[in-house]
């Protein structure tokens, strides 16, 4: 075996004493959490690479298709996001920290796209300022586990349009805030608001994620759906999505953020006096559903 001031690489080429070495160098770390994970991070990816054999060269693309994506990365694209959305480790991470008591709102990922601070706006104001898709109306309640209404309840709301973009997508032809709103619910709770019905859509495919999709041939679209973080005093917030019922890639996200108890019917609904009070042309779609939040620990 050879030895040198790194330390030890045993005659197998297995490099367990690189392992331990680089591990046993966090040990001056003040912060025990930051120790743990690096410490689990290291092991993980040393034993990834022996058990791959991984070659020079592709650790050399390794290093490159990561390089890229941080490239790619602007105020208003967040290319790691997505990795870690096509990857399922958003998802993971979501589903080992979001467990949620029985009747409580479902969480699911943040998504890319949540990079811009949404306009304020007024119950019952339209986030479709572009027009142009189906006219649907979004209702329904902010509650606590035990059916209290939580007045004040604050909801962020973004979504796609009717063909499928981000405004942050399209910014010569959407104006920014489009499909964007801010609502604070009224003294019962309630919310409401117009818009589209938003489109399936594929994630940004143009970047390394859209060529990592391209060499392991998977599709990139996520289904339609509008997201929503709800927030209330004493409760914990929840970062979830509302999915369009029938719409094509429930079973196929690209992101693997589907949960069946976010599907929602958007029922086309022929009222002519529900959509004068909405303020809508009828028909019209019609999503009404509450959101459930658990009471903070």
């Amino acid at each position: 075996m050879t030895t040198g001031t790194t330390g030890t690489i045993g005659t197998t080429g297995t490099g367990e004493a690189v392992t331990e070495e680089a591990v046993a160098s966090l040990r001056g770390a003040a912060d025990p959490r930051l120790r743990k994970l690096l410490s689990g991070l290291i092991r993980h990816l040393h034993d990834f690479v022996r058990e791959t054999r991984l070659t020079q060269e592709e650790w050399e693309k390794a290093i490159g298709f990561l390089t890229a994506t941080g490239q790619t990365c602007t105020d208003t694209r967040q290319e790691f996001i997505l990795l870690s959305d096509v990857l399922g480790l958003s998802m993971l991470v979501e589903t080992m920290n979001g467990d949620r008591a029985p009747g409580a709102t479902e969480s699911t990922v943040l998504g890319p796209f949540h990079l811009t601070e949404s306009p304020v706006r007024r119950l019952g104001d339209d986030i479709d300022l572009v027009g142009g898709g189906e006219p649907c109306v979004v209702s329904g309640q902010v509650l606590s586990r035990d059916g209290t209404a939580l007045p004040g309840a604050v909801l962020d709301v973004w979504q796609a349009d009717a063909e499928g973009y981000y405004d942050v997508q399209q910014p010569d032809l959407q104006p920014a805030g489009n499909g964007r709103g801010l609502f604070t619910a009224d003294a019962e709770g309630r919310f409401w608001f117009r818009t589209c019905v938003p489109a399936p859509y594929p994630i940004p495919t143009d970047g390394p994620v859209g060529a990592l999709l391209r060499a392991t041939g998977r599709h990139p679209y996520r289904p339609a759906h509008i997201h929503f973080i709800a927030t209330a005093d004493g409760h914990t917030p929840v970062t979830t999505h509302i999915f369009v019922a029938g719409s094509d890639y429930l079973d196929s996200d690209a992101v693997f953020a589907v949960k069946q108890s976010l599907v929602q019917e958007f029922t086309e609904t022929d009222d002519p006096a529900l959509a004068r009070e909405f303020g809508v042309s009828n028909p019209f779609r019609h999503a009404c559903f509450d959101l459930v939040l658990e009471r903070a620990s």
